[in-house]
């Protein structure tokens, strides 16, 4: 007689793996932010500085980027540009996230009188293109980066405010937030423990967004000459400046491919953390 034995089950589990494009966009945005926070660990030349006999030369292992007209190391000015290039962007995004985020935050939680008004004010911000509105403010407050920072932060005030406003008014019909409120819950509880955390995961995942769009404005803006005048090296700056001199291509493309990938692997990175929120 034969006795059936019954072997245990195992069970396996899969992990989801970071895909390798992710990975690249991290290891992207790392080295900028290294570049912005700590320049001279990756460049020894002076990025104002150049020497007149070594002009327009082309990239090489002396000079990664190659030099300028006026002999200066241009991998040196990419460095130092992204301080405040990435800078700026920080900023622009923190103003964008505070005021927009606030906004939004009042009009859905409130709601009556408070939901109509500032949701007509984002619909007159939403209405008039970020980089336009962009130009409107830095042009009243005057031709420096930082205040092309706070014009970047004024233009993307509306786009935070609409979503954030959506997603505390999705938060708010949650059955446990409706249950927090039959238990007694004060109003200020309700939306510090329940409403507020929930509703900025996706206000999030809009800022990383926000931060390589900002980074475009702000470059725009500095092509324009609404930045810090030369010798500032801001990537928009330095694009304005290589344009004139055809004969050296370099000069151009070295600084828009660090401004192309920058903004590729943010918007690699935003997408990802959509997907996993």
């Amino acid at each position: 007689m034969s006795a059936a034995v019954a072997l245990p089950t195992v069970r396996s589990f899969s992990t989801r793996s970071v895909p390798v494009g992710v990975v690249i966009s991290f290891a992207v945005v790392v080295f900028v932010l290294a570049w912005s926070f700590l320049p001279g660990f990756f460049t020894s030349h002076d990025p104002a500085v150049g020497v007149p006999a070594d002009k327009f030369q082309g990239p090489s292992s002396a000079h990664w980027f190659g030099t300028d007209h006026l002999g200066r190391d241009l991998f040196a000015r990419v460095v130092h540009g992204s301080s405040s290039s990435v800078t700026s962007a920080l900023i622009a995004v923190l103003i964008a996230v505070v005021v927009g985020g606030l906004i939004g935050l009042v009009a859905g939680f409130v709601g009556g009188w408070a939901d109509t008004v500032l949701s007509r004010l984002v619909d007159v911000l939403l209405a008039i293109p970020e980089f336009l509105l962009a130009v409107i403010v830095v042009s009243a407050l005057g031709f420096e980066t930082i205040n092309v920072a706070i014009a970047t932060g004024v233009s993307a005030v509306g786009v935070f405010a609409r979503v954030m406003r959506s997603e505390v008014l999705k938060t708010r019909r949650a059955v446990f937030v409706e249950a927090s409120y039959l238990q007694g819950g004060a109003r200020w509880h309700i939306l510090t423990r329940h409403v507020l955390p929930n509703a900025s995961r996706s206000v999030f995942t809009l800022a990383v967004l926000q931060f390589g769009f900002a980074i475009l404005i702000i470059a725009g803006l500095a092509f324009l000459g609404y930045g810090d005048p030369p010798p500032a090296s801001d990537w928009g700056l330095l694009v304005s400046v290589g344009k004139n001199y055809p004969l050296a291509p370099w000069l151009v493309y070295a600084p828009a491919l660090v401004m192309i990938a920058t903004v590729l692997s943010v918007n690699r990175i935003s997408r990802w953390l959509r997907k996993t929120d």
